[in-house]
């Protein structure tokens, strides 16, 4: 017996020994919470830091899991990551330009027309074409949330010539343009905007 408790006490401290010599690598992928936590709108980008088109692809495949009306899908996205490209788009979004001119990604996002929200041709209810700008919504939340997790980070701008940017990029009629995205990494710490207090903006029953 005493063979035996001495056999496993001697086990215990030899895996101990182990475990304390080789830790467990930590894992470098943030939580959820931390992806929320460090998001920013960030105005302020690295002109030394790029990002590739894999990057880009494995960004993309990601947000196709967001969810729409009927699984329709709506949202497209058209990526700038070329220079001519990036060039052309920057002189498209006004005021941000300069905001977002080291930003080495810039992305149009769109939706189509009467898909999100239609049954047969005609609005399932009054909100209409509104239900494709909130699946665009919710796929463009998709896509700053990813891009934190890899370590990027996003400013999402209404302020664009939507005609100007149709013809560079040839999007149909058929497809609403809403917003152009930055895609970078930030320069500096941005800060935290104050929120609006809980109580105003959820209510229990």
């Amino acid at each position: 017996m005493n063979r035996l408790i001495s056999i496993s006490l001697f086990s215990l401290i030899l895996l101990g020994t182990v475990s304390c010599g080789n830790p467990a690598p930590k894992s470098t992928v943030p939580s959820f919470d931390e992806v929320i936590a460090t998001r920013r709108s960030v105005r302020n980008y690295d002109a030394s830091k790029s990002i590739s088109q894999e990057e880009i692809t494995t960004l993309l495949t990601a947000v196709q899991e967001a969810p729409s009306w009927a699984n329709m899908e709506p949202t497209k996205y058209y990526v700038a990551i070329g220079e001519e490209k990036r060039a052309a788009l920057l002189e498209m979004i006004g005021g941000n330009k300069e905001r977002v001119i080291n930003a080495p990604v810039l992305i149009v996002s769109t939706f189509e027309r009467s898909r999100s929200g239609f049954f047969r041709g005609n609005p399932a209810n009054e909100a209409g074409e509104l239900w494709g700008a909130y699946d665009n919504g919710l796929s463009n939340a998709y896509l700053i949330l990813k891009a934190r997790e890899m370590g990027f980070d996003t400013l999402i701008m209404g302020m664009r010539d939507a005609t100007a940017i149709r013809a560079e990029f040839d999007i149909p009629e058929s497809e609403i343009i809403l917003a152009v995205i930055s895609v970078g990494y930030r320069a500096e710490e941005p800060q935290r905007p104050e929120r609006r207090p809980f109580e105003d903006v959820v209510k229990f029953y």
